[in-house]
């Protein structure tokens, strides 16, 4: 998208700083970031086979386990505004604090979507640790096929 399009509930999007910070910006990946691939690994390690940003499904999750029905995201802290980490930019603050916002709604409007066609959906935050995240996911896999007698 170029710096004149609308974007977001904010309207036209700001320009950047500089172009420092448009490049930083511009490299930003959006799957498969390190904290995604560290807590796939952990789980591929303990054997769980999963679909990965499933299409089919609303927000795309990062990790999708169709059998028991497991939504995975993996929230980076400054997009999803974590209360540990999240910080808010100085620079055109009006128009992050309206982005960040709609972040946040969108995450709640994808996991009702999620939950209403039965679906169970779990988040974590990108500094969490990727063995103690990968675990819990392991725990609530089973638990979820053992309800269902998979």
């Amino acid at each position: 998208m170029s710096s004149t399009s609308t974007s977001g509930p904010a309207g036209r999007r700001p320009a950047p700083l500089n172009e420092a910070v448009s490049s930083q910006m511009k490299r930003m990946r959006r799957a498969s970031t390190k904290p995604e691939l560290l807590i796939r690994k952990e789980l591929h390690g303990r054997g769980l086979r999963f679909r990965v940003n499933h299409p089919g499904l609303p927000g795309r999750p990062d990790i999708a386990f169709t059998r028991a029905r497991l939504a995975i995201f993996v929230d980076g802290c400054f997009w999803h505004r974590c209360p540990k980490h999240g910080v808010m930019p100085k620079n055109n603050g009006v128009w992050w604090e309206a982005k960040l916002r709609r972040n946040v709604e969108r995450d709640r409007e994808k996991d009702a979507a999620l939950s209403a066609l039965g679906w169970h959906v779990r988040h974590f935050w990108e500094h969490e640790d990727p063995a103690r995240v990968a675990e819990e996911i392991a725990q609530h896999w089973r638990c979820l096929l053992d309800s269902v007698g998979v």
